[in-house]
């Protein structure tokens, strides 16, 4: 009986120890994280225009990169899928928790749907207003004197009472200070407007500064309603492609013609089309879409340049690289502009 007592123990404990790995295997979190191909969507029901449907056969689509922490059976996974890549959690969030690195996302999504209002309706003639609302605070250095005041996702609206029209402004003003001078901050903190004054600190190039990591709040409104719902999709790399989506609302051309046409870039206030990341994932998701078009950001591929690249391949090279490979019959399309874009759809039918 005794013996039979010892045999069900230890069964019991190799039952147990194998449940307490299969939990750790799937579902213990690692500080890294996976980026695989996430989904290629078309934009006609992510933004509305009075007046102006999209009534045209085809699509204009928004590609996305999916992000997941890894668990040790998703970092095996990753490992021998070809469309993967595992990154760090610093290199991915910048070291900042969940919740603002999500809001710092969402900040940029936003930012790339104002630019691409301007550019769709300054291209299209259309009538449209920018309002510069101040400096958005995207990180708040550790040698900050202000870091228990402002936080991430706040606006500084002005310093000494100054108000400027660009991020610029702003730097250039603070500069003109001396290190240890005391600046007073009028800031925007969840809509309700504050006031923090403290000490300048010599911030990376030698100069005075707040001690914080910024970008440009800027408002966009327009005389022909319009709407943007991104839902769960953040960053700026949709900018290109919300453009021509709501430039073909406006001029009401059919420059699809029936095609499932992709893409990506960042989207400047002249038009411009910047890198992004994750290009070759999103040529996966675009493939798996039935996208035939897909436009790829393009810069010089200089020495130095290639020298800072993801594999050290501009977004152009990677993404024709990797369509070469997995997506043969999808035309990749260099673009460094929004006109280019448009040029290559009204000569290209």
């Amino acid at each position: 009986m005794k013996k039979q007592d010892n045999q069900i123990l230890r069964r019991i404990g190799v039952t147990l120890a194998l449940i307490l790995f299969a939990c750790w295997f799937l579902f213990w979190p690692l500080n890294l994280y996976i980026e695989s191909p996430g989904s290629a969507d078309s934009l006609k029901s992510y933004v509305t225009m009075k007046n102006h449907p999209d009534k045209y056969k085809g699509s204009f689509m928004i590609t996305s990169v999916y992000l997941q922490q890894a668990r040790p059976a998703t970092y095996l996974w990753a490992k021998l899928n070809p469309h993967t890549s595992i990154e760090s959690a610093d290199s991915v969030t910048g070291g900042e928790n969940s919740a603002t690195y999500t809001k710092v996302q969402d900040f940029y999504m936003q930012s790339a749907i104002n630019e691409a209002i301007a550019v769709a309706y300054r291209a299209a003639g259309q009538q449209y207003t920018k309002k510069y609302l101040g400096i958005y605070v995207l990180s708040v250095q550790s040698n900050s004197e202000f870091k228990k005041q402002i936080q991430v996702g706040d606006t500084i609206t002005k310093v000494n009472g100054r108000h400027f029209d660009t991020a610029a402004g702003y730097q250039k003003y603070i500069a003109s200070q001396k290190v240890g001078d005391k600046l007073t901050v009028t800031y925007l903190h969840n809509g309700k407007q504050k006031t923090a004054t403290e000490p300048l600190v010599k911030i990376s190039t030698g100069k005075p500064g707040i001690g914080i990591i910024l970008t440009d709040n800027v408002k966009v409104t327009t005389k022909i309603p319009v709407s943007v719902n991104p839902g769960q999709l953040g960053g700026p790399s949709g900018g290109l492609m919300f453009s021509l989506q709501m430039y073909e609302q406006l001029t009401q051309q059919d420059l699809r013609h029936g095609r499932k046409i992709a893409g990506t870039g960042t989207i400047g206030a002249d038009g411009s089309v910047g890198e992004i990341g994750g290009i070759d994932k999103k040529i996966i998701a675009a493939k798996n879409a039935g996208a035939t078009i897909f436009f790829a950001p393009y810069v010089k591929p200089t020495k130095e340049i290639l020298k800072y690249e993801e594999g050290h391949k501009t977004n152009y090279q990677l993404a024709k690289e990797t369509a070469k490979k997995y997506a043969p019959n999808m035309k990749v399309v260099p673009v460094q502009t929004f006109e280019d874009a448009v040029n290559y759809l009204k000569t290209h039918q």
